[in-house]
């Protein structure tokens, strides 16, 4: 039985959680985007369970954010994230998680990814409630009962027809809170999301229920709690593109970042990756600048002038020339 204390309790709403983005939502984005503001909690990147429980510095390299309480510097809670189908090794590694201080344990059902859904992992679990329901059991009864263990699932793998039940299972399982990424493994990340669907998944279950996907502006933030019945958001690649989504949701008259302060964050994320080669680091920071693109032709031209810039310094001399002529 769960002993502990939800983190929604005495938060001000919504509350707006940062979604786990497999190859990109890594420490270094997290404490970026934490420091920015508005964000109440973090998932790690998934640690994909096969065959073993892990040694403690795979969790650590995952989760840096052990080795300081749990949190990011700006005092975020970051809870670890597991995926994979064997409810006993599921477990052994939740035990290991919360050895070494998790704040919290959130299950991963809903990756769409082939690679993983091939080896019985993510979003391919959908298809049997049953099994969610033993993982999810299982997990629990290996953590502290102060520890919560939340959950993570789409509407379904191929269609919607399991979405109720499956969220049934894993409620039953004794999780303690659930996040409804509101489309199916086949739909992926094609708009739009089907936040009506998590107002129906309320209405079968009796824990708290996030609800994710398709969440780019203010105006879908209020459109998803209307659909949806549910004042607690989590954001993914919204929270990329607009670092300070958080707050501009959270916040009436909040005035959002200018460019420049976009570019300290790239500016910030370049000296974080002084350790990675110089292609790798400007793919990276390429990644970032074509997310902030997305809403803005203007930064996309600064984009495009960078794009096939395979230098750090090459990179920065020409967005800060593009800058001074357009921006």
């Amino acid at each position: 039985m769960f002993t502990g204390t939800l983190p929604f309790t005495d938060t001000h709403r919504p509350y707006i959680a940062l979604a786990p983005m497999e190859g990109l939502m890594d420490g270094t984005f997290r404490e970026l985007l934490t420091a920015v503001g508005g964000i109440d909690h973090c998932v790690t990147e998934f640690i994909r369970v096969t065959q073993q429980v892990f040694p403690s510095k795979v969790f650590y390299r995952l989760c840096p954010e052990l080795h300081n309480g749990g949190r990011t510097l700006a005092g975020t809670p970051v809870h670890v994230q597991l995926l994979g189908s064997d409810p006993e090794l599921m477990a052994g590694n939740a035990a290991k998680a919360a050895e070494l201080g998790a704040l919290a344990i959130d299950l991963n059902f809903g990756c769409p990814a082939k690679t993983v859904n091939r080896s019985q992992g993510g979003a391919v679990l959908l298809q049997y409630p049953d099994l969610l329901n033993r993982i999810a059991s299982a997990v629990r009864d290996a953590v502290p009962e102060n520890i919560p263990v939340s959950a993570k699932m789409r509407l379904g793998f191929k269609d919607k027809s399991l979405a109720l039940e499956n969220a049934s299972a894993l409620t039953s399982g004794g999780i303690q809170w659930l996040t409804v990424h509101a489309r199916t493994k086949t739909e992926g990340y094609k708009p739009p999301a089907y936040w009506k669907w998590i107002a129906d998944i309320k209405q079968v279950v009796d824990i708290p229920v996030l609800a994710n996907g398709e969440i780019w502006t203010p105006e879908q933030a209020q459109q998803c709690q209307q659909e949806s019945q549910s004042d607690l958001l989590m954001i993914g690649r919204g929270l990329v593109a607009t670092p300070d989504l958080a707050q501009v949701i959270k916040e009436p008259g909040y005035e959002p970042m200018t460019w420049q302060q976009h570019l300290g964050l790239l500016e910030k994320l370049s000296e974080s990756l002084e350790h990675l080669t110089d292609k790798q680091l400007t793919d990276r920071l390429k990644q970032w600048l074509h997310y902030f693109s997305m809403h803005s032709e203007t930064i996309k031209s600064v984009f495009d002038t960078v794009k096939r810039e395979r230098s750090r310094e090459a990179f920065f001399n020409k967005i800060k020339q593009a800058s001074g002529s357009s921006l």
